[in-house]
């Protein structure tokens, strides 16, 4: 039976459906003409054999009457959502975008909309979902998805280029994007006066505020012809622009530069490693989740050890860059993503069940957890005993660091608060590890005491 997705709802072209592992998409007949006139124009083959579009094929096994077509896909290892992006990710999806669409342009194809959920990655590797929104290109029709592109993709781009303010809490806490009167209103008289700016922020809200004095106003505006070249000069003229974008304000950061400047010896960092790539040969895993992965040191031992995908969180905004261009140079099957531990994405949308939470999402055959517990136990008071079970339930094998109260790192968060922290000690760290899974091999690899534990879950 197929299970219609709880997210597929806003297109009545066709919806998205799951069974049995796969994923499966409808076509009505309303949109038929447009699917046929891709599929036979060979488009959709080139987009694949490119990896630029999901693979799909048609099936007759599951089509319900009034369906036209029935297609399935491939399912991908991750969806991810573009408040979980960090700024890198986020240009290199949007540039992504703008260059599918004019290559759909030049074979006498366009995109219906610009939703930036379209986009999912692979690794480090941008990939196109929604077969539906191709379809065939009206002679002047005017470029319908630019709003949408804007408040998805630029908008959030501008408010770190621009502010250096993140746009991952603004873009969950409203999933459509920044809304370009919001962003509208943050800028200065100088920042106006950019040409850029002007064409696609300062214009288009004038725009939207004169469509909302009426239809009839609406109507006249969007009629206006506009000629294929000049559409294709303006996705040429903003691919450009955001090509050129760079995140403001990326000085120093928390744990931007951790990966070169922490506490660790040579031979502690050396141990670690070995005890890293260890566990991966052993285990074998297929994927790995990599919390507080920073720059992806560590994603990258578990895959040269035999990981086939490392899916990496982390909260700092300059790692995470860093991380992604590390994937994109060294050809990575790695995804770092943005996650705050203390407050992951929740299921949210419509009826909440439009965009999976992270806890639903965040699964894998094994962990890495390193230098990362206390962040939570000890930083934000999260309970011990609710910590250790949180990150266990992410795969059924994994590594798991134990930093102690003696360590540096600890001592200088407890420097100018009350340690209220009793109950925080070795013992009952192993303890709570032991109440759900095995604990195969543990290794002191500092003289502060930390400590690395590869564990194995009961069931």
């Amino acid at each position: 039976m197929l299970e219609r997705n709880a997210g597929s709802f806003r297109d009545p072209s066709g919806y998205v459906y799951e069974a049995e592992g796969s994923i499966f998409r409808s076509i009505a007949p309303r949109a038929a003409a447009d699917y046929e006139a891709a599929r036979d124009s060979g488009v959709f083959d080139d987009l694949v054999g490119s990896n630029t579009l999901v693979a799909l094929s048609e099936v007759e096994k599951g089509k319900r009457a009034g369906e036209a077509y029935l297609l399935e896909h491939p399912r991908l290892p991750f969806i991810s959502y573009p408040y979980e992006w960090s700024f890198s990710l986020l240009r290199d999806a949007a540039l992504f975008h703008l260059d599918l669409h004019l290559k759909l342009l030049d074979r006498g194809f366009t995109l219906s909309d610009a939703s930036a959920y379209n986009v999912q990655f692979d690794g480090p590797r941008p990939i196109f979902i929604d077969h539906l929104s191709i379809r065939r290109y009206q002679q002047g029709e005017f470029w319908l998805g630019h709003r949408q592109f804007c408040e998805q993709f630029l908008n959030p781009l501008l408010l770190r280029a621009i502010f250096g303010v993140a746009h991952n809490s603004w873009y969950r806490g409203n999933l459509e994007g920044i809304p370009t009167d919001d962003l509208a209103r943050l800028l200065s008289l100088r920042n106006k006066l950019s040409w850029n700016v002007m064409t696609h922020v300062v214009l288009p809200n004038r725009f939207q505020q004169r469509t909302a004095g009426g239809e009839e106003v609406a109507s006249k505006l969007t009629k206006r012809s506009l000629p294929l070249a000049s559409l294709k000069a303006l996705l040429k003229q903003l691919r450009n622009w955001i090509a050129k974008l760079r995140p403001d304000r990326i000085g120093a950061t928390v744990w931007g530069d951790y990966a070169k400047n922490n506490t660790y010896t040579t031979d502690e960092e050396a141990q670690k490693r070995q005890f890293v790539h260890d566990f991966v040969a052993s285990e074998q895993p297929a994927s790995i989740i990599d919390l507080g992965c920073n720059t992806g040191e560590y994603s990258k031992v578990a895959l040269d050890a035999g990981a086939k995908r490392a899916l990496g969180f982390d909260f700092d905004q300059k790692a995470l860059d860093a991380a992604h261009h590390r994937a994109k140079d060294q050809s990575l099957n790695f995804l770092p993503l943005f996650l705050d531990a203390k407050n992951p994405s929740p299921s949210q949308g419509w009826r909440q069940t439009e965009r999976s939470g992270h806890d639903a999402r965040a699964k894998a055959d094994a962990v890495l957890a390193l230098a990362f517990e206390h962040h939570l136990a000890i930083a934000h008071n999260a309970p011990l005993d609710q910590v250790i079970p949180w990150i266990i339930d992410r795969a059924p094998a994994g590594v798991l660091e134990f930093v102690p109260k003696d360590d540096p790192t600890i001592r200088q968060m407890l420097a100018l608060r009350e340690d209220i922290f009793h109950e925080y000690t070795k013992e009952k760290f192993e303890n709570i590890l032991m109440a759900t899974s095995r604990i195969e091999r543990s290794l002191e690899t500092s003289q502060s005491g930390r400590t690395l534990y590869h564990y194995s879950r009961y069931n």
